[in-house]
């Protein structure tokens, strides 16, 4: 209980300081959706990328990248908060406190992942307008898969977050580490006609499954409209694989780290 109540006071804080800087809600879902709309309209009519399903538009096959990016943009700009409590003198606050770093590291993961999902969410709502059609349970397993992808991504955040000590630095390697990951899971382009060795990178990349089990959860009701992809069950058993080295890791690293 004890454990529960410290990791929800720091993923409380997170949520307050998100409605206090409304900025990170422009930024994190508004620049998607002008690559969502910039992209994938204006590529919907002249590209076709080989393995993409008979019947789809480039519009529609952008759209669970695009909600991937959402969820990305939002783990990045909640994780720096972790650089900014190191200046500032919070995070050696919380550190010298009697509490795990282990408890730090779930409420600061379980925060963002909660930002993540809620701006995830709102972005989910534009479905029809990409032309998915989702039923209920398309719906439920797509939040699903959301929140574990949030989850994965903010702790990949955090394993930089703790080894870095300025925000320049941070999202440069941010940038440098989490944005090929998303564009080599599938989100602008399938695996099949791609080089091969962009092919194999694709098929290492362990998001690549979350974006697969993603992509298959919003076409539940339509599985005629996906085609040489991942099963479903291998593909959430490595998503969640993923999320829990993720999160180890992350914990490891602020373990180590200095409270200086």
């Amino acid at each position: 209980m004890e454990i529960i109540l410290q990791a929800g006071t720091l993923w409380w804080r997170e949520i307050s300081r998100f409605v206090r800087q409304r900025s990170r809600l422009t930024g994190g879902l508004l620049q998607p959706l002008v690559f969502w709309l910039l992209l994938g309209a204006g590529l919907k009519a002249s590209f076709k990328p080989s393995g993409m399903p008979p019947g789809m538009n480039y519009a529609q096959y952008f759209y669970p990248g695009v909600i991937v990016m959402v969820l990305l943009f939002t783990a990045i700009f909640a994780t720096i908060s972790t650089v900014e409590d190191r200046r500032e003198g919070f995070l050696q606050g919380v550190l010298v406190a009697p509490i795990s770093r282990v408890t730090v590291v779930l409420g600061q993961a379980l925060g963002g992942t909660t930002l993540a999902l809620m701006q995830g969410i709102i972005f989910l709502i534009l479905a029809p307008l990409a032309g998915i059609h989702l039923s209920l349970a398309a719906v439920c397993f797509a939040i699903a898969m959301m929140a574990l992808i949030a989850f994965t991504l903010t702790s990949m955040g955090l394993i930089i977050a703790w080894r870095i000590d300025s925000t320049q630095g941070f999202h440069a390697i941010m940038n440098l580490i989490l944005l090929p990951i998303w564009i080599l899971s599938g989100a602008f382009f399938p695996a099949e006609g791609a080089p091969t060795i962009l092919a194999w990178t694709m098929r290492l990349n362990p998001l690549t499954y979350g974006m697969s089990a993603l992509r298959q959860g919003l076409y539940l009701g339509e599985p005629g409209m996906i085609t040489r992809m991942p099963a479903m069950g291998s593909s959430v058993a490595i998503s969640i694989a993923f999320a829990l080295a993720a999160f180890v890791i992350a914990s490891r690293v602020a373990s180590r780290a200095s409270t200086i």
